[in-house]
């Protein structure tokens, strides 16, 4: 499946190429898709240095934590949830305390801490994969609730709209937590059928309901805050959240006598050997993506598509936000480059810029954070996780047009 999509990219870029050349008479095309080979493997590169430092801290102190014994306790909770998900995963398996870890992360919206440990949490799971060189059911299960995964504190969207000079930067946070919910309930569903999960058991019933409440209480809270307070306190609650476990990741460590600094030390060099094996699974996916925007196959697409809906008379505002949209499953960088490009063109408040924020907030990167992950542990045959990892996406993204246009059309 990664191979065919990896080839399809560069094919569809090239018959753009071929388009624009002979039919538009554009012969700088094969120029900038070359120079996008270039441009983007340096990008690739510069991101897994960037993330090298990263790794190192976070898989440090994840090492501490585990040595600890505090995931282990902070995995207590979940476990009845997890055994019943990933049933080929061990009781109180040491992958359980780095998922949780996470997707706790994502939840808080801290990026440059999830990355780490969703690579800690994919690294146990390879552990115990027979088939190293394929994605096994419990990896792709934690891949796709990790790409559609709830945030309940979209800062960055919030910073973005006020630079870019939104009357209300965050009128759009409560779309953006019913959109990434719906995509998280619907990459769950599809993994779950193809792997013929009961989601229907009462145990898991019941931590659905229990996630659903605790998700409409934050939501209901933050609601009803100014955009001002609501920034600052979403802001203070992730960050002392975070800090709160380095803290208590030292503490128990501490109490059991062991040695933190050499722990730390232990998982900051898996860190950097991590690092450095994803650069060539990113500057693969990147180059791909690079070459494939270059091309203009994805302004082609939307050009043809707003003139298909005027023909049936259908509304075609929300076309003006889907170039972030088809851009967040490959690109998170382009997806947010295209989100400011359309807060430029349209205006931060307009429908077009709303909605595009909107869509930002819904899901995670899906090809990048496959690339990462599963190249982290060197797995080729990914079997269903594109497709469920789309399926979330799709559903993330229709959910947010239908909610866009609800709140703000």
């Amino acid at each position: 499946m990664l191979n065919i999509i990896w080839l399809g990219f560069f094919f569809i870029a090239f018959l753009t190429g071929l388009y624009r050349l002979l039919i538009l008479g554009e012969t700088g095309i094969f120029n900038e898709m070359t120079q996008a080979t270039f441009t983007l493997s340096k990008t690739a590169f510069e991101i897994s240095l960037g993330l090298a430092g990263i790794l190192c801290f976070w898989m440090g102190m994840m090492k501490i934590g585990e040595k600890s014994g505090f995931i282990e306790h902070l995995t207590r909770f979940l476990n009845p949830l997890l055994k019943r998900l990933m049933p080929e995963v061990p009781d109180k398996h040491p992958a359980f305390g780095a998922m949780v870890m996470n997707l706790s992360a994502n939840m808080l919206g801290l990026d440059n801490a999830a990355t780490p440990l969703g690579i800690k949490a994919m690294q146990h799971l390879q552990a115990i994969n027979p088939l190293k060189d394929t994605a096994s059911n419990a990896q792709i299960l934690f891949l796709v609730i990790n790409t559609s995964a709830v945030t309940l504190f979209p800062l960055t969207i919030f910073t973005y709209r006020a630079q870019m000079g939104a009357a209300d930067p965050t009128d759009v946070f409560i779309p953006i937590l019913i959109a990434t919910y719906a995509s998280t309930i619907a990459g769950l569903i599809a993994v779950a059928t193809v792997q013929r999960i009961k989601l229907y058991e009462p145990v898991i019933l019941c931590y659905l309901a229990g996630f659903s409440l605790l998700v409409g209480s934050i939501l209901l809270y933050f609601s009803r805050l100014d955009q001002a307070t609501m920034q600052e306190q979403s802001a203070l609650a992730s960050n002392f959240i975070i800090f709160c476990l380095i803290i208590a990741f030292m503490a128990g460590a501490i109490k059991k006598r062991i040695d933190v600094y050499e722990a730390f030390i232990d998982g900051a060099k898996e860190g950097f050997h991590t690092a450095v094996m994803i650069i060539p699974y990113l500057v693969a996916m990147l180059v791909a993506i690079g070459v494939f925007r270059a091309s203009g196959a994805l302004e082609i697409m939307l050009d043809y598509l707003r003139s298909l809906l005027s023909w049936l008379s259908i509304d075609s505002q929300f076309v003006d936000a889907l170039p972030t949209a088809f851009m967040k499953p490959l690109s998170g960088s382009g997806a947010r480059a295209m989100m400011i490009e359309t807060m430029q063109t349209h205006g931060a408040d307009s429908f077009a810029g709303r909605l595009a924020s909107i869509v930002q907030g819904s899901t995670e990167t899906t090809f990048y954070v496959l690339a990462v992950y599963f190249g982290a542990v060197g797995i080729k045959k990914v079997r269903h996780a594109v497709a469920c990892g789309l399926f979330a996406d799709l559903i993330g993204i229709i959910t947010a047009i239908c909610i866009g246009y609800l709140f703000f059309a």
